[in-house]
């Protein structure tokens, strides 16, 4: 059985959409046991008798504008998300899935979880759409602006095992985001992050990527430090939005445009399917002793359900030992 911690009150809407996409991965999902943490008060109009549903009461938890994780972590340690952090600590639980406050998340993930002993840095990991639906991995969406060289290196081989444990890809490429695709562009850490990529036998480097080719590059890993993945980040779903507003403009301009759409309903549904990050899921936090899935804050019922659904596959496909043996083996190649 797979034991998932939920956070009930994190997200802009929460418990609502938590609490719906919980019940529908227990529906889902026969070998998921979930433990909810939160309000019961806020959470019990939504909630539904379920033998795999274990409910843990508490009042507390954190708002989305939080600004001083730190120190709400020290003053109170019975929010939600803190307490679904801390039984993934004492091992109640395989995974986290939280649409709570990222930077928050992090926090509570370094205190609580702690990091792996091969780790030295925590980068944000979503599942970013792509043309051809398969969805890439991109590292760091945020996390850390500081990087070293060999900090990406460590997160090319950590998002390696993960695309090809879960997302299935056969030798997985990694591209590392620049502002150029020629050998020796960018900065001093992306010189540097390319030539150790380049030379390390256990990763299958694409190059470097311009951020033009994001949505269609055939690489299944985009690397870069948290500032440059951040803006990647969220110029796609800036534009992803912005097109989809320009294209329902267009459509309501005219009679025959409003004719066109009713006979392209599906294709239509298919586009925008095509650009929706909830459709694959959260962002792992890569560098964790153990599996914390950061959801949008903005997740209605499915994505949440979709952000179980992936800490359920990074479970089954036991990451956190793949990576492990890779790394160990690494340092003492590198001896």
């Amino acid at each position: 059985m797979i034991r998932i911690a939920v956070d009930g009150m994190g997200g802009d809407f929460a418990p609502e959409p938590i609490v719906k996409g919980t019940l529908a991965a227990l529906d889902k999902f026969d070998q998921v046991e979930i433990t909810l943490f939160g309000d019961e008060e806020k959470m019990k109009p939504y909630l539904k008798n379920h033998p795999r549903l274990k409910v843990v009461h508490t009042p507390f938890y954190l708002s989305m504008g939080e600004k001083d994780p730190i120190k709400q972590y020290r003053t109170n340690k019975e929010m939600s998300m803190f307490k679904a952090l801390k039984a993934l600590k004492d091992q109640e639980v395989d995974a986290v899935v939280s649409a709570g406050p990222t930077q928050a998340l992090v926090v509570g993930g370094h205190f609580i979880v702690r990091r792996m002993p091969s780790m030295k840095r925590v980068a944000i990991a979503p599942i970013i759409p792509s043309y051809d639906r398969r969805g890439r991995i991109l590292l760091d969406s945020g996390a850390n602006v500081d990087f070293k060289a060999e900090h990406l290196r460590d997160f090319a081989v950590y998002a390696s095992i993960v695309a090809e444990k879960v997302l299935k890809r056969e030798n997985p490429t990694v591209a590392l985001v620049n502002i150029g695709t020629e050998e020796g562009k960018g900065r001093e850490l992306d010189v540097e992050t390319f030539n150790l990529l380049k030379n390390d036998e256990h990763i299958n480097f694409y190059g470097n990527l311009e951020p033009k080719e994001v949505f269609t590059t055939e690489a299944d890993v985009l690397l870069s430090d948290g500032f440059t993945g951040n803006i990647v980040m969220k110029t796609m779903e800036g534009t992803a939005k912005g097109l989809g507003m320009v294209l329902k403009r267009e459509i309501k301009a005219t009679f025959l445009g409003k004719i066109g759409a009713l006979l392209m309903k599906k294709s239509l549904n298919n586009f925008k399917k095509s650009l929706d990050a909830s459709e694959v899921g959260g962002a792992l936090l890569m560098g964790l002793n153990g599996i914390v899935i950061k959801a949008h804050g903005s997740s209605n019922d499915y994505a949440f359900f979709n952000g179980i659904r992936q800490a359920k596959e990074m479970v089954e496909a036991e990451v956190i030992k793949k990576v492990t043996e890779a790394l160990e083996k690494k340092e003492v190649e590198t001896k």
